[in-house]
C-alpha cells in the first residue's frame, strides 16, 4: 500500500538529484523532445533563466586554436585603458564575471604574460598571438574580453569610455562601474 506501482520500492535520489514532484513528468518530455541529456537540458534552462537580457557571444584568436564563448549584454561598454600594456596592444575590452565566459577550446595553446604586480593575467595564443581574452587586474574574477575578437553578428552596439590605467589603484577606486562589473 501507498507503494510505486507493480510494488517496486523507490529508489531516494541520489546525491545532487532533485525531487521534481509533480514537474518529473514535463522534465522528461522537455528533455525527450529536444534530445537532451539531464545535464544539458538543466543548463539550457538555468542559461535562459540566469542570463535574461543577455545573448551568447563567441569568439576566438585568428588562428582559431582558442575559441571562447561569452554572455554579455548586445550592447557592449568597452574600456580604453592608456595604461602602458593596454596602450602597446591597443588593449579595449569589456568585463565579465567567469560565471559567464567558458573557454571552448585552446587551454593548451594559450600563453600568460605578467608584469608589474602579476595580478593581471595577459593570455594570448601561442601561435597568432592575438590576446581575445585576459584576466584583468581590476577585476581577477572575471575576464575582459576583446570585442574585435567576437563573432559577427551578435553585437548591436559598442560605448567606449576612456580610463586613465596611468593612475590605476586612483581610476580603479573612484570607478564604481569597473569594480561592479564582474559581479554576477
Amino acid at each position: 500500500a501507498g507503494g510505486t506501482p507493480g510494488g517496486a520500492k523507490a529508489e531516494p535520489p541520489g546525491p545532487g538529484a532533485i525531487d521534481l514532484g509533480a514537474q518529473s513528468g514535463r522534465w522528461a518530455a522537455f528533455q525527450e523532445r529536444h534530445r537532451l541529456s539531464c545535464e544539458e537540458a538543466a543548463r539550457l534552462l538555468l542559461d535562459a533563466y540566469e542570463y535574461r537580457g543577455l545573448v551568447k557571444h563567441t569568439g576566438g584568436c585568428h588562428c582559431g586554436a582558442v575559441r571562447f564563448e561569452v554572455w554579455a549584454s548586445a550592447d557592449l561598454h568597452v574600456f580604453n585603458c592608456n595604461c602602458s600594456i593596454c596602450t602597446k596592444k591597443q588593449n579595449r575590452h569589456f568585463i565579465v564575471p567567469a560565471s559567464r565566459f567558458k573557454l571552448l577550446k585552446g587551454a593548451d595553446n594559450l600563453t600568460t604574460y605578467t608584469f608589474n604586480t602579476h595580478r593581471a593575467q595577459h593570455t594570448f595564443c601561442k601561435t597568432c598571438g592575438v590576446q581575445s581574452f585576459y584576466t584583468p587586474r581590476s577585476n581577477p574574477d572575471g575576464y575582459g574580453i576583446a570585442p574585435h575578437c567576437l563573432d559577427d553578428g551578435t553585437v548591436q552596439t559598442i560605448i567606449t569610455e576612456d580610463i586613465n590605467g596611468k593612475e590605476w589603484e586612483k581610476a580603479v577606486k573612484e570607478h564604481k562601474t569597473i569594480r561592479d562589473m564582474s559581479k554576477p
